[in-house]
């Protein structure tokens, strides 16, 4: 199939299908006489199975040790599983670090009147000086 169709099939959009091939995550598949790309349906498995590490928030090189991983069966299910731990504690703080500039937003908000009067907490603080 042509990559329009392994990106309907996959979810995965033409532009980072090429990507993928780019930085070696997918192979690049044989070409056919016409010039275009001959996808089969093991680059549609790995392409969506690529797709859900990315939404699961895994980076490209813990993508590539999946990959890896994913062909190997003689693997632990211990590196997969400690992978897995690793993205979960990395989401932890990302979801801390939210919570943190949400709140400070909801307070800056809070202090703000919101009328028609120019001066403004949250522009202030966004222009305060860091140390």
């Amino acid at each position: 199939m042509n990559i329009g169709g392994a990106s309907k099939k996959s979810g995965v959009s033409q532009r980072m299908i090429r990507h993928y091939e780019g930085i070696g995550l997918i192979p690049v598949p044989p070409r056919r006489e016409s010039g275009y790309r001959d996808y089969s349906e093991d680059d549609v498995h790995r392409l969506r199975f690529i797709a859900n590490a990315r939404d699961l928030g895994f980076g490209i090189e813990e993508i590539r040790t999946l990959l890896a991983l994913w062909s190997d069966r003689e693997r632990s299910s211990a590196d997969v599983k400690r992978l897995a731990l690793q993205q979960a504690e990395a989401l932890g703080e990302k979801m801390k670090a939210i919570e943190a500039m949400r709140s400070t937003l909801v307070h800056l908000a809070k202090g703000c009147h919101g009328d028609s009067r120019p001066d403004c907490p949250i522009i202030d603080a966004l222009a305060a000086k860091v140390n």
